[in-house]
Parts: C-alpha cells; structure tokens; sequence
C-alpha cells in the first residue's frame, strides 16, 4: 500500500512508541542479564504454585485415594510434609534458575560441620528448656518411654523421619526461596543490611501465619513462631547455607515432643521418652501450643541466636551478611 509520507511518518513514530512500551513492560517483569522472571514476579509464581499444589494434593488424598489405611495415612502425612519443600525446590532450579548450592545446599565438608551444629545446639535448647521448666516445677514428669499403638521405637523411629522431612521442606521454602527472593529483588534499591532485615521479617512473620492453623494456636503463638523464624533465619543470612536452619529445626521439633513430651506448635506426639506434664503458667510454658508459645522458649530463641552469631564467628573469622545472599548463583545466564 503506497501511503502518504506524513501517514508513514506517524505510524513509524506510534510503532517506535508501542516498541519502547512493551520493551519497559517486558522489562517490568523479566531481567534480561539474568534470563528470568524478577523477583516479585517470581514470589507470585511461587504463591499461585504453592496454592494451587495443595489445593490439588488435598482434592487427590481425600476424594480420589480414598479412606487412607494406617500406610496410606503415613504416605498422606509424607506427602503433605515433602509437597511445600519439593515444590520450592523445583521453582528455584526451574524458575529462578538457581543452582542448589545457591539455595543453600552445598553439602560440603563446612555444609555438614554446620549442620551438626545446628543439631547440637536445637537438642541444648530444648533440654535447657526442660532442665529449667522442671527446677522451677512448671513441669511434672509422669512417666518414661511411651510409644502408642505402635510402640516407642517405631514410633520415635517415625516421629524423627516426620521431624527430618519438616525440617528440611520447611527450611528449603521459608528461608532457601521466599527469604532469598525478598532479599535479592530488594537489594538492588537499598542497602542490603536493610534488604535482609525485611526479607527475615517477612519470610518469618509468613512462618508463623502458617502455623495459625495449627491446633490451640493464638497471637501469642504466632508472634512464638515468628521470632522462631528470625533465629532460624540467623544461620542462613550470615553463611548462605541451610545447614544451620536444617539442623536448628530437626533436633528442636525432635527434643521437644519426642524427647521431653512437650506439644509441638500445637500439635500432640505420640512417641516421647519422657511423660512431661505442664504445671505451671501458660505465660512460661506456652501451655498447650509448646514452649514457643511461652517465656521459656522465646527466651532460648534469644539466647540460641546469639549462640549462632557466636558460632559463625568463631568459625569463619566474622559474622556478616553473607554475599551470596544477594547475588544469584545462576545455573545459565546471557
């Protein structure tokens, strides 16, 4: 079509004008240097995901399954622990195009050092917890190795796998993906000590809305949970590996319900060495939800995360922001 020069002109300068739009949209939404999604947008992949994952899970375990025996229970109960942290997990290789050793699983020699410290140190916590509740006679002692139905070692033996896969799904999503998400797509128009603060507050303020659901739960417990996060978070921020997480979370689940008895965030165990009793104010020992929700247990999350910040120190040299919390380890990039 021969059109007027005046008619080409205009049209060539709307083009122009739609191609500058739809490069700044575009760039809105994907990093180009990085080949992937920015970081809100990542997030909201990860929430509508996650939804719609469980949503899905739940629909196939109640009305396509069946009525679960005692085995499909166990593999109802696995399924719903491992979904949250495999799903975050397959996000950041596939979406965030993350190497797993930038989502915190190095798994080296000081990978797995820091995990036995983590593992040592949650067991500390909860005994000293213990110790402490039952000098003071907030807590009574009632009997020994109880196991339910199916007996005390199969069910500790099953209580510590159900304690290893929390621990490590929850650790992947909280902190490995939504903590390191909020911290890198806000480092780039802040400093980065106030990048991490947000992204640890966020990221534990959303684990302790997730622990809402639980059985007796309260603000109380929530606010419990929250400040839980920021200690489990320490270890993260400051060495770039969830070894330390992993490790504060398994042994501190495992040593307050199947060790001392104690409910976990809310919840009844089964299998426990020690028959404790709560005796004592609620304000202490967090009463039905488990010491989190009580003095008792926010003050060891106090004292555990000043623990870890003394422990980075004396390993590494110094405690800082670690670096590779903010800049991406990418599996591909242009």
């Amino acid at each position: 079509m021969n059109l007027p020069p005046a008619v080409r002109t205009v049209l060539g300068v709307v083009w122009s004008w739609i191609l500058v739009v739809w490069s700044w949209i575009v760039s809105v939404v994907w990093n180009r240097r990085e080949r992937r999604p920015r970081a809100p947008v990542r997030l909201t992949i990860g929430v509508v995901a996650l939804l719609t994952t469980l949503v899905a899970v739940g629909f196939l375990l109640t009305y396509v399954l069946g009525a679960p025996g005692p085995l499909g229970g166990l593999v109802s109960q696995f399924v719903s622990i491992l979904v949250p942290g495999a799903l975050a997990l397959g996000l950041a290789v596939v979406v965030d195009r993350r190497t797993l050793t930038d989502l915190g699983l190095g798994l080296d020699r000081d990978w797995w050092l820091d995990l036995g410290f983590g593992l040592l140190l949650g067991a500390a916590l909860m005994t000293g917890i213990f110790l402490l509740g039952v000098s003071v006679g907030w807590f009574r002692v009632e009997g020994t190795f109880s196991g339910g139905s199916r007996g005390f070692l199969a069910g500790f033996a099953l209580l510590t796998l159900t304690f290893l896969a929390v621990g490590v799904s929850e650790e992947v999503l909280s902190r490995g993906y939504l903590l390191t998400n909020v911290a890198e797509g806000l480092s780039g128009y802040t400093s980065r000590t106030v990048a991490a603060g947000v992204a640890v507050l966020v990221s534990s303020v959303v684990f302790g809305l997730a622990h809402l659901q639980n059985p007796n739960a309260t603000l109380v417990s929530m606010f419990g949970i929250s400040l839980a996060g920021i200690f489990l978070a320490a270890g993260y921020v400051l060495t770039d590996e969830l070894a330390i997480p992993i490790g504060l979370h398994v042994t501190w689940n495992l040593f307050q319900g199947g060790v001392y008895g104690f409910p976990v965030s809310g919840l009844g165990i089964g299998a426990n060495v020690v028959d404790t009793v709560e005796t004592g104010p609620d304000v202490f020992t967090g009463g039905a939800f488990g010491p989190e929700a009580g003095l008792l247990g926010m003050s060891a999350v106090v004292v555990g995360t000043v623990a870890v910040v003394a422990y980075v120190r004396w390993r590494y040299g110094e405690a800082r922001l670690a670096p590779g919390l903010f800049v991406p380890d990418l599996r591909w990039r242009d």
